[in-house]
Parts: structure tokens; C-alpha cells; sequence
């Protein structure tokens, strides 16, 4: 019997009676006196199950009101990938979070997280060293500019900021009512009403190079719309979704391929030599076109004809890279 299960024993046993003797528990989970003890003592300091000894009673027992809600939860067996990931991820996030805005409430969160990541046989340094979430492509952000728009987003408050437009080059002063903060492959972006443009856009926190929280309420938009903005495109990139992309994946890259969750809306399907078929809504190509290209020859774009030529025109130009200065 493993530890996690004699814990679920150990519950069973002080639940269902008024108070359970050390020799009973002995016999029932058949282990040392050594082993209980630490058993116990862990219930008790990591897992916050109120476990008390009672001479009167002749010994242990649930230190519950009548009534009250039980306010412990033993650890599952294991966890699910879906579920390790969540949270080695949140707690990842929460280490490399500055000191400032939630210093204090972001603490007992982590240390929370691990709790629960050491819940079952292995401790959760044991996790975090076996099992690992490796961030690619993450830009550094300011983390001044990041306390002042998470501060201007919960009060409710208007920014003024200074974005660089890495497409352009140029710097762009806009006010802002900060909608929500997302993070997305490893980056941190704000949705926001843009008041000089009067419609909703999205800023890459790590392009922002000055901010100021104003004293005016930030406009509020309605959640419906932003679903409908900034679900609907492909990625990052805002939208209702305008065209659907047609791409077909050569049998070995399908492999792959047809367990990738592209979009929400998605749809797929093999065809009878093995290549997969994916069907994608987009309304601005330019990350579409990004992911199409990383696929190189195992990918070819059936339609639309404009999304075709933008992926064409893309590998051309890296092939003349090679062909003027190659071999």
C-alpha cells in the first residue's frame, strides 16, 4: 500500500468513526508506528486535515464543528498531463513575477501550488526538477509597466502609453481603457479600447516604453465583444473571422499535425494516402502565415489563392537569401 492510499485510509477510518485507536490504525493499514506517526503529522501540517488525539475518546478523531464544511482535500492518485502542466506553468509564472503590485497575494499562491504539487508520492521540488515547462520565444517586460497596467485594469482606470510598432518602426502615443492582460506563447499582451481609433486593439506589454495610470474611468466594453474581436482571428491577431484557410499536411507531418489544436473552430480530416487536411478561420494572416512557414515542404496552402501567394512569396524570398550568398 502506498502512501497516497493509506492517506485515503486513514480519512475513511476517522470519518466513519467517533474515534479511531492507534492499535486499529496499526492493524489496518499494517505498517510501523513510525510510518503512522509521519503519516499523521503530514495530514496534519501539509494537508491541513485536523486530526486531533483524545485520551477520552481512547484516540483520533476529526476536530470538525457539526456543520462545518470540510476545508482539506487529499491528493488524487496522480495528476493529469492537462493538470501538471496548469500548474507547474502557474507556479513558473508566479516565480519569474517582479516584487511589487502582488507581491503579497501572489506568496501564499505559490506556496499553495506547491503544496499541491507535493501532494502525492513525490515532493514538489522532485516535480519541478522532473517534470519541466520551457518557455520559448519570452521578451522581457518592463516590470514597472506591467504593475502599472495591471493596476489601471483592476481599478478600472485609463492608461496613457507609448507603443512601438515593431511593423513600422515608429512610436505611437495612444489612451487606453485596459480591457484584460493575455498571456500567449510565453508573452504578455493587453487588449484595450483605443480612443483615438475608437475600436478595440491588442499591444505587446514588452513594446510599451512609457505608461501613465490616469485619473479618468476606463470605458467599458461589453464581454460578448471582446469574445467576438479578439477569439474570432488567428492567434493574436484580432478579428471576426473573414476567410478560412485550406492546408494540407504530407502524411509524415500529419502525424503531428492532427493532434494540434490551430483554432477553437478548427476542422480536419485524413485523406486516404494519410496527409490530414486543415481547415482554419483567420482574419489576419500574418501569424497563419508565420506557422505555415516553419512547416516548410511538408505543407502546401490549397486556398485561399491570397493566403497561397503570401506563403509562395514568403518562400521565395528566403530561397534567394541562400541563392545569393550559397553555395
Amino acid at each position: 500500500m502506498d502512501r497516497t492510499e493509506r492517506f485515503y485510509r486513514i480519512q475513511r477510518l476517522l470519518e466513519n468513526r467517533r474515534a479511531v485507536s492507534r492499535e486499529d490504525m496499526l492493524g489496518d493499514l499494517g505498517v510501523s508506528r513510525a510510518t503512522l506517526k509521519r503519516d499523521l503529522a503530514y495530514l496534519r501540517d501539509r494537508m491541513q486535515v485536523p486530526i486531533e488525539w483524545d485520551r477520552g475518546r481512547g484516540g483520533y478523531f476529526l476536530d470538525v464543528q457539526p456543520g462545518g464544511e470540510r476545508a482539506w482535500q487529499l491528493p488524487g492518485l496522480w495528476f493529469s498531463a492537462e493538470e501538471v502542466q496548469a500548474l507547474l506553468t502557474m507556479e513558473q509564472l508566479l516565480e519569474r513575477l517582479q516584487p511589487g503590485l502582488l507581491a503579497q497575494q501572489v506568496r501564499p499562491l505559490r506556496e499553495r501550488i506547491r503544496r499541491i504539487l507535493g501532494t502525492g508520492d513525490f515532493t514538489a521540488e522532485e516535480v519541478s526538477r522532473r517534470i519541466r515547462i520551457l518557455p520559448m520565444g519570452a521578451r522581457t517586460v518592463t516590470p514597472a509597466h506591467f504593475q502599472a497596467i495591471a493596476s489601471a485594469l483592476l481599478s478600472r482606470r485609463r492608461l496613457r502609453i507609448r507603443h512601438h510598432r515593431r511593423s513600422t518602426g515608429e512610436t505611437l502615443e495612444r489612451q487606453v481603457s485596459p480591457q484584460r492582460l493575455v498571456h500567449y506563447r510565453d508573452n504578455w499582451y493587453l487588449d484595450a479600447w483605443c480612443h483615438m481609433r475608437r475600436a478595440l486593439r491588442t499591444f505587446a506589454v514588452d513594446a510599451i516604453g512609457e505608461v501613465r495610470v490616469l485619473e479618468r474611468a476606463a470605458r467599458e466594453v461589453d464581454e460578448a465583444k471582446l469574445e467576438a474581436t479578439f477569439t474570432g482571428g488567428y492567434g493574436i491577431f484580432a478579428g471576426a473571422p473573414a476567410q478560412t484557410a485550406v492546408l494540407r499536411f504530407d502524411p509524415v507531418r500529419a502525424r503531428w499535425v492532427s493532434r494540434e489544436t490551430w483554432h477553437p473552430q478548427q476542422e480536419g480530416h485524413f485523406e486516404l494516402d494519410g496527409a490530414w487536411i486543415l481547415e482554419v478561420p483567420y482574419s489576419d494572416a500574418s501569424e497563419l502565415v508565420m506557422d505555415i512557414l516553419r512547416h516548410g515542404e511538408h505543407v502546401e496552402v490549397l486556398a485561399p489563392a491570397m493566403l497561397r501567394r503570401l506563403v509562395r512569396d514568403g518562400l521565395g524570398r528566403a530561397l534567394a537569401r541562400y541563392d545569393n550568398g550559397g553555395s
